[in-house]
């Protein structure tokens, strides 16, 4: 234990268990659960329970000021990732936040900078990287079957009023596109990077007023009932990205890769590769996506302080589908598409 990297979570909320799940991946690479930090005393009791002996406070100051633990992960609601992941660096804490790192790319900025300032580690839980169905689609391009990539679809959504939770307030989860829509995003990003093809410029459009004039739980301070972001790169290629909660006949699959050669169609669980013969007859090949492999983030992230080896998630990678979002959020704002700052 006292060559392990002491590791712990600020937020131990029961909502899908995340922290737990985080200190539980952490001690699985080989770290050691330390501290948790938490305001209500229930889901402190909570972690003592899952994890005997770890530290608990009820404030992140209390923790940093008593604690010896090394590496923090965040796991909060969005707006709060940018002040608790300063004030972590600042204290010269390793961090992990959830992702998206923060909402804005000015707020992603001054993390990078301050963790260089401080030589410490910055990092946002993109466990999705090694998802086997990314995986094997990322293998499928590699290997050329899809020829040079042109388009990506991105979709996510129903028909359906937003739920009663953080993740509806605007103010709070940064709007519909902050949750699904970085997972999807950085699926896309994978994906195209082996092109080598720049960024180029971001459109936004987004739809609001039906849910919050029908029965939403927030109705000052809803989500956007469906937004959109299309994204130009430097070789004509495109992506397109949809969040909605009024499309009641969203079109199957979360993503579609279409290249010169064929069309592969993800979700979850399957895929189904669409190409044409050379005798002019589309053929259809599906399958099931093979195992995802989550555990690969903390293993990294061990790997990184300890041995050096290279660190897969860095702060800029997780900078750049946020810097997307908040273009397209700001394209929707102004009527006009942006140019961007960052690419790969």
């Amino acid at each position: 234990m006292a060559n392990k990297i002491k590791v712990g979570v600020i937020g131990y909320g029961g909502q899908f268990n995340m922290a737990r799940a985080h200190l539980l991946q952490m001690s699985e690479a080989g770290m050691a659960p330390t501290a948790v930090a938490e305001i209500s005393s229930e889901r402190l009791q909570a972690a003592a329970v899952d994890f005997p002996g770890i530290e608990t406070y009820s404030s992140v100051s209390e923790m940093l000021k008593k604690s010896s633990v090394e590496l923090l992960a965040i796991v909060t609601p969005h707006n709060t990732h940018f002040a608790l992941a300063l004030q972590c660096l600042k204290a010269g804490r390793h961090v992990i936040c959830e992702k998206p790192m923060a909402v804005t790319t000015s707020e992603c900025d001054k993390l990078i900078a301050t963790a260089a300032q401080q030589k410490v580690l910055l990092s946002a839980y993109h466990n999705r990287h090694w998802d086997g169905c990314i995986l094997r689609a990322m293998d499928v391009v590699r290997r050329g079957n899809l020829g040079k990539i042109i388009r990506i679809d991105l979709r996510m959504g129903n028909y359906g009023k937003p739920r009663d939770w953080w993740r509806s307030r605007k103010s709070i989860s940064g709007g519909i596109f902050y949750d699904w829509g970085v997972h999807l995003l950085e699926y896309a990003l994978q994906v195209l990077q082996h092109q080598e093809d720049d960024l180029v410029e971001v459109t936004g459009y987004a739809s609001q007023g039906y849910w919050s004039s029908h029965g939403h739980p927030y109705p000052k301070d809803a989500n956007e009932d469906e937004a959109h972001a299309n994204v130009r790169f430097h070789s004509g290629a495109h992506l397109h990205l949809v969040i909605s909660s009024i499309d009641s006949n969203m079109k199957p699959g979360l993503m579609e890769i279409t290249g010169e050669k064929g069309s592969y169609v993800l979700d979850g669980l399957n895929w189904e590769h669409h190409y044409m013969q050379a005798n002019g007859a589309l053929h259809v090949v599906r399958g099931k996506n093979p195992p995802s492999q989550p555990a690969r983030f903390y293993q990294n992230i061990n790997a990184h302080l300890t041995q050096g080896e290279k660190l897969i998630i860095t702060p800029e990678w997780a900078r750049l589908p946020v810097h997307i979002l908040d273009l397209a959020c700001q394209s929707a704002e102004r009527g006009k598409a942006l140019p961007v700052k960052y690419t790969y």
